[in-house]
């Protein structure tokens, strides 16, 4: 899991890049939590996330966002972060300038950011959403949403509440053309505590389906 340094807008980010085992594999980036709550791109959940994607064959990338471990710069309240996601994309993409499709997984903060870069780049066509914090954030801007996802809920979440969740996943399904897959994790909270297992199963229960050749989401 080598770690890597390479340029943001605002000096050098830290990240961690596995490299794809074959030539026009996919590529993936996961996006950590809140900096200010301790999100780091070291996160059991976005270790997970990286392993997974790993394990299928992506070159994947996680990374701490400006101001977050070795990452030079100071927090900007999602603003510059999106820009670090930018450049951290781009900087997976040169080494991948072939690879077959794009995926992006975000863990609450991490996942506003994430939808947010999906909307500015067309060639992510899958995303994992954990926990995206639709009560805190404002998530309009899927206005529309670009393409398929899953987004997966803790049941018991007392961050971002179930309620706006369900809110922001009956709005993007009534966009065409996109399928939006929705879990609830029972029982869970923000932090997945004691849940991990049943998260991850999601999570491999949708890249099952969405990678399979005869998949009916494009």
């Amino acid at each position: 899991m080598p770690e890597v340094i390479f340029p943001g807008p605002e000096g050098r980010l830290e990240g961690r890049f596995a490299p794809a085992p074959k030539p026009r594999a996919p590529v993936a980036m996961i996006l950590h939590p809140h900096p200010n709550a301790g999100g780091t791109m070291n996160n059991r959940i976005v270790q997970e996330l990286y392993k997974t994607f790993q394990r299928r064959g992506f070159a994947t990338l996680r990374f701490n966002f400006r101001g977050v471990g070795k990452s030079q710069g100071t927090f900007d309240n999602g603003i510059g972060e999106l820009s670090d996601a930018a450049s951290a994309l781009d900087w997976v993409q040169s080494f991948h300038p072939e690879a077959s499709t794009t995926w992006i997984a975000g863990v609450s903060f991490g996942a506003w950011i994430g939808m947010q870069l999906l909307m500015r780049r067309p060639e992510i066509r899958g995303f994992i959403s954990v926990a995206p914090p639709a009560n805190m954030y404002d998530f309009s801007f899927l206005a529309p949403c670009p393409s398929s996802g899953i987004i997966i809920q803790g049941e018991a979440d007392e961050v971002a509440t179930p309620a706006a969740t369900q809110k922001l996943v009956d709005k993007l399904r009534t966009q065409k053309h996109i399928t939006i897959h929705h879990d609830t994790i029972p029982g869970a909270n923000h932090f997945f505590e004691h849940e991990m297992d049943q998260l991850m199963g999601s999570v491999d229960r949708y890249l099952d389906m969405r990678l399979d050749p005869n998949s009916p989401i494009r």
